[in-house]
């Protein structure tokens, strides 16, 4: 199943068949995803797999779904980072910011922090500044890395578990492709 990559001309040898489509409906793209995109990478597994048999073809088109939502499921896991990066760093501004507040004006510094983690996020300046000021306290990089990863732990589990089960399912598809192929055929029920 692994080999050279294939030139545009020799993807397009392997397509779904016409009576096998009604098995694969359209995806459900969710916003920011492509169709293209998809259709690329369900063609290049397609090419790849080169399903001989109408299960195969169930379980390749399997492959293509599982291995969209591992995509999928990596860039949302990178998205929930940058998510949590502007949460760390208006932790860590409460660190250095909220220190000797009084309780009448704790809101009121809360809101401005609140404001500079944003502006840190949107603006390259602000982002500048506030990296600087951060690391002059001893909020580095790594720091603020940790910082992302304590708040973000419950959530990276929660997308650790979805992708091993779809990486797990893919490989169990695999391998059944390859067990399909060496048995010699379509599945036999067992007497």
């Amino acid at each position: 199943m692994n080999g050279p990559f294939q030139t545009a001309r020799e993807l397009t040898a392997t397509a779904l068949p016409v009576e096998l489509e009604a098995l694969a409906p359209p995806p459900l793209l969710l916003p920011g995803e492509h169709l293209e995109h998809y259709q690329a990478l369900r063609q290049v597994i397609f090419a790849d797999l080169a399903p001989r048999s109408a299960i195969e073809w169930l379980l390749a088109i399997d492959v293509a779904e599982l291995s969209w939502e591992i995509q999928r499921y990596r860039v949302l896991r990178h998205k929930l980072l940058e998510t949590y990066r502007q949460k760390a760093i208006e932790a860590s501004l409460r660190h250095i910011d909220m220190v000797g507040i009084a309780a009448d004006f704790e809101d009121q510094a809360a809101y401005y922090t609140l404001q500079n983690a944003l502006s840190w996020r949107i603006d390259p300046i602000a982002a500048t500044e506030i990296d600087a000021r951060l690391a002059s306290y001893g909020f580095d990089a790594h720091a603020i890395n940790t910082e992302v990863y304590v708040q973000a732990r419950d959530i990276l589990v929660l997308f650790e578990g979805l992708l091993s089960a779809a990486q797990t399912k893919r490989m169990l598809l695999l391998r059944e492709i390859r067990n399909q192929r060496f048995a010699g055929g379509p599945m036999r029920r067992p007497r």
